[in-house]
Order: structure tokens, then C-alpha cells, then sequence
């Protein structure tokens, strides 16, 4: 193994478990979430050199990339559609996407309540760690915009869970 496999690892070992989930908040589905990622990662491990901040532009390659997989998918369906002249799909059963503890349910199910731009804010700062700068440029949203939408976010979080705000940090 040469010294860039090493480094593309070490990246995607440091990266990957937030990116999975914020990919997951923006695909609902874990199956493509995942291939939201590794589209956005080799996306990024590809223009690595060039870019300012890395973090930012790694986030900003994966939403782009779940994106355009859901204009792909909704592109799809609309055909699928159009062809069988049936009715779209019925949610999946509600226990396939259960919690595993209240708790977890608890959190998705807040989660939830926000609007999908609060909701890629929260996961982005939460559990991917970037900071409103990063957030920023990975969303094409000014700086003041995202930490505006954050802290309506944690508002809305700490009303759904009843929970002082200090906690949700």
C-alpha cells in the first residue's frame, strides 16, 4: 500500500461515520446514503489539492452527491411511474426504521419536526463537527444565515424533547 492509499484511509476512517449520517439525514435511506458518500468522497479526494478548507468542501461534495441522487431517483420514479400508471410506493412498515431504544426514538423523532435545511445544520455542526464557517461553504448559506438556522434548530429540538437547551450542545 503506498502513502496516498494511506492517506485516503486515514480520511475516510477519520470522516466516514459522520458523513454516513449526515448523508442518512439527507437520503433517508442508509443504502444510498452510503453511496452518497463514497460519490462525495471520491468527489473530493479528487479536487483534495484544491480546495481551502477540506472539511467544508468533503461535506459540501456529499450533499451535492445526495442531491443529485435524489433528482435522480425522484427523475426515475416519475418514469417508473409514467410507464406502469401506478400509484408510488407505500412507505416502508413502519418497524423497519424503529429505534432501538427510546431514547434513539426519541432524538429521530425530533429530528424529525425540523425542516430538512435545519435538520443538514444540525448534523453537520452535532455530529460532523464543522463550524458555522465550514457550514457555511458547505451549504452556499452566509455565515449569519446558519447560525441563525441552528439556533432555531436547537429551539425546536429542545421544545420536541423537553430538554434545557445547554444539553442538546
Amino acid at each position: 500500500m503506498d502513502q496516498a492509499d494511506t492517506d485516503w484511509q486515514a480520511w475516510y476512517d477519520r470522516h466516514g461515520p459522520a458523513l454516513l449520517l449526515f448523508a442518512r439525514q439527507l437520503t433517508r435511506s442508509l443504502a444510498k446514503a452510503e453511496d452518497a458518500m463514497h460519490d462525495g468522497f471520491v468527489r473530493f479526494w479528487k479536487q483534495r489539492e484544491r480546495v481551502d478548507d477540506p472539511a467544508a468542501y468533503l461535506y459540501r461534495a456529499v450533499r451535492h452527491a445526495a442531491l443529485d441522487r435524489a433528482r435522480s431517483d425522484s427523475r426515475r420514479a416519475r418514469r417508473e411511474l409514467k410507464l406502469a400508471r401506478e400509484r408510488p410506493p407505500a412507505e416502508p412498515p413502519p418497524w423497519r426504521h424503529a429505534a432501538r431504544d427510546e431514547a434513539e426514538a426519541q432524538l429521530r423523532s425530533a429530528l424529525d419536526t425540523l425542516e430538512p435545511g435545519q435538520r443538514e445544520l444540525v448534523v453537520m455542526r452535532v455530529w460532523g463537527g464543522l463550524t458555522f464557517t465550514q457550514i457555511a461553504t458547505a451549504t452556499d448559506l452566509p455565515r449569519s444565515t446558519v447560525a441563525a438556522r441552528y439556533a432555531s434548530a436547537l429551539n425546536a429540538l429542545q421544545q420536541a424533547i423537553a430538554l434545557p437547551a445547554e444539553e442538546l450542545l
